[in-house]
This record gives C-alpha cells, sequence and structure tokens, in this order.
C-alpha cells in the first residue's frame, strides 16, 4: 500500500468515528448541499454554513496522517458583504456550472506522538460559530 492509500484510510476512518460522531452532538446535521469537488457528504451548521473534510489534500506527504482540510461552504446564493470576502472568511469556489463561497482550514489532530483530537474539534466548532456569527450579523442587518 502506498503512503497516500495508508493516510487517506487513516484520515477517513478518523474523521468518521471521531469527528462527525462528535460534530453531531454539537449541532451539526447532515447537510443537502453537494460539494463541487469532495464526494463525501458534508455537516450542516444551520442550514447557513456546510463543511466538508478533504481527505485528499496532502495525503502523500509524509506527515499526512496528522492532519487534514475542511472546507466550509456557503451557497452562492448567499449575498456575503465585501468585508467577509477575503482569505480570512470567503473566497469563491467554481466548478463547471456551480458556484458557492469557501473558507478552508488546516487541521491538525496530531502533533507526533500526541493526539489532539478533543482541541482539533473544538477549533472545527469555533471556526463554523465564527463563519456562522458573521453571515447571521449581516443578514439580520439587511
Amino acid at each position: 500500500m502506498y503512503l497516500n492509500e495508508a493516510n487517506r484510510i487513516l484520515r477517513e476512518a478518523i474523521v468518521n468515528r471521531f469527528f462527525i460522531p462528535e460534530l453531531k452532538k454539537l449541532g451539526f446535521s447532515s447537510s443537502k448541499v453537494k460539494h463541487p469537488y469532495i464526494d463525501s457528504e458534508g455537516l450542516s451548521k444551520d442550514k447557513l454554513i456546510n463543511l466538508f473534510f478533504d481527505l485528499e489534500t496532502g495525503c502523500d506527504y509524509p506527515d499526512g496522517d496528522e492532519w487534514f482540510i475542511v472546507e466550509y461552504i456557503v451557497s452562492s446564493k448567499v449575498n456575503i458583504p465585501d468585508e467577509l470576502k477575503s482569505a480570512d472568511y470567503f473566497s469563491t469556489l467554481t466548478h463547471k456550472d456551480v458556484s458557492c463561497w469557501r473558507h478552508r482550514e488546516l487541521i491538525r489532530y496530531k502533533y507526533g506522538k500526541t493526539k489532539k483530537l478533543q482541541e482539533a474539534l473544538e477549533f472545527i466548532n469555533s471556526k463554523a460559530d465564527e463563519l456562522h456569527n458573521a453571515l447571521t450579523k449581516y443578514i439580520k442587518s439587511k
């Protein structure tokens, strides 16, 4: 088995057996939104923020078993204000005829032999809250 295959399997197991169940306990639900590049199902926070796990990017790195990327996706139908259009918040993602807003975060859940699953979970949730609050603050002000 090649390194990228082993890392992909490990990442998928950690996401499916730890992160997804724990995020559901924190109020996330299954998302009906489809990601243009990621085949797996996502999670939704109040049907505004949709979270997807990018398990492919970086699989071929020697430390690829220590991290993955989370993408927070928002429908292009949501009118995002200019102050939220940046690398700190949202950029566009376009694929064929599908367009949406996205925010990407590198999640490191292991440092050497030390597992940091709970800290990574808290970061994923707090980032979703931050993005959600920024959007709902703007939506409510309209």
